[in-house]
């Protein structure tokens, strides 16, 4: 099932933090962090036994009401059940079952979707004794564990990952039956994405016909652009319902997600006037992390007072706000107006052939050998760190091999420079790169 979705629900100070850290921290072998994500992300990425999904913690996204359980957790809830794929219920052992916990309980119980009941700080003997209590919730699957030491925290992975089924998603094609370009519109709810699809529905010479979606919610238009056909993913239909309405940044989160996962490249679109946003570079260092291709489209540029420079200036605060990965098109637009708006299609299209290309062997070393002499990357015990061979590993995401004497003695600074050095030869603008080093 591509792009899974675990969403961690509960009422507040039960240890849904703790445990969605204790849950990420599973991904290191897989997924690098990288410096520059903000700590307090709600989102991320689990690894565990080779299977890879996407966990959200609702509790950070609780606005400080007076009645927080009736008018945001419960919001909250229902949006989980309908939008992830499996649930895990949050309580207490401490405070033993609450009303909170009653009413939870009730609205998932009438769910579809697996709910696994997660009893957190049963930390001794005693507290296990106290949280048999929760048994009586009426929830087939519940386990007993501490978020803060990890215990149990395995067997609740070892049930999320029961599952995930490995799908394979329908691939929309071309008439010779090549799979096409799929790119995503994501960003925040008053973006703009709404009216950027409009203007490019609107253009109904260059539509092909609607897919149906595999995620339920998104619309696949497949297009003709450029003479070059692709799918784009519609994430800007967010549904008028009640207990949605109000809360459009956590829905509008998981979607993105959703979208994420289909998609060969995303297009984050940010409002000119408020700038990026934490959220917005939350999202792009998570598409980045899953490997996405990535253009950036500042939306409402017509509304911006302008000087010689703005723009240069613009871009350049963005991308010290993106760093370390910036090497990312920027294109500023306006959906209201049509301006550049085909322009970042066509950035999209060239973002994705970056992240389909392939360098041969012969090239990749004659040039990166002569970077590599030229700076070497240093001593290793009072031995010289020696590469002598680099070859492109076949993966979806561009990723690079290199063979060293001492690979583990090979600094992370080293690898930033051998990354842009292949940047620098070799165009891969848009597109996230992986540095392997492997012994020799």
């Amino acid at each position: 099932m591509p792009g899974f979705t675990v969403a961690i629900v509960g009422r507040p100070n039960v240890g849904k933090s703790t445990l969605f850290n204790r849950l990420l921290e599973q991904r290191k072998a897989i997924v690098d962090d990288q410096s520059g994500v903000t700590r307090d992300r709600q989102y991320g990425v689990a690894d565990w036994s080779g299977k890879v999904f996407n966990v959200i913690d609702t509790g950070g996204f609780v606005s400080r009401s007076e009645d927080v359980f009736e008018r945001e957790i419960r919001k909250q809830v229902h949006i989980a059940v309908d939008e992830a794929d499996l649930i895990l219920f949050v309580c207490d052992a401490v405070t033993g079952i609450t009303n909170q916990d009653e009413d939870m309980a009730d609205v998932l119980r009438r769910s579809t979707k697996p709910v696994l009941l997660v009893v957190n700080k049963v930390d001794n003997s005693e507290r296990a004794l106290f949280a048999t209590e929760f048994y009586s919730l009426g929830f087939e699957k519940t386990f007993f564990l501490s978020s803060i030491s990890g215990s149990g925290s395995g067997e609740v992975l070892d049930e999320v990952v029961e599952h995930i089924t490995e799908d394979a998603p329908t691939e929309a094609t071309d008439k010779d039956g090549n799979a096409l370009a799929k790119f995503a519109i994501i960003g925040q709810p008053n973006a703009g994405k709404s009216t950027l699809l409009n203007a490019l529905v609107n253009q109904e010479r260059t539509i092909v016909s609607d897919i149906a979606g595999t995620t339920r919610d998104t619309i696949h238009t497949h297009y003709k652009l450029f003479n070059k056909e692709f799918v784009l993913i519609d994430t800007a239909g967010i549904r008028k319902k009640k207990n949605v309405h109000e809360d459009l940044e956590f829905y509008s989160v998981i979607r993105a997600i959703k979208a994420m996962d289909e998609s060969d490249v995303c297009m984050l679109l940010i409002d000119a006037q408020q700038g990026l946003t934490a959220q917005d570079v939350n999202i792009y260092s998570l598409a980045a992390r899953k490997g996405k291709g990535i253009v950036l489209l500042v939306n409402k540029w017509d509304m911006v007072e302008k000087a010689t420079n703005t723009a240069r200036d613009y871009e350049k605060e963005v991308k010290n706000k993106l760093a370390p990965f910036n090497d990312v098109p920027i294109i500023f637009i306006s959906a209201k107006d049509k301006t550049r708006i085909f322009q970042g299609m066509e950035k999209a299209l060239e973002v994705y052939e970056n992240r389909s290309k392939r360098i041969a062997t012969s090239v990749l070393n004659e040039v990166m050998l002569k970077e590599i002499e030229a700076f070497s990357p240093g001593m290793s015990r009072g031995y010289s760190i020696k590469i002598k061979f680099v070859q492109q590993v076949p993966t979806a995401v561009p990723s690079f091999a290199f063979f060293a004497n001492y690979p583990d003695a090979v600094k992370e600074s080293y690898r930033n420079f051998l990354e842009n050095k292949i940047r620098e030869h070799f165009n891969f603008t848009g597109v996230p790169i992986r540095i392997f080093m492997r012994k020799k």
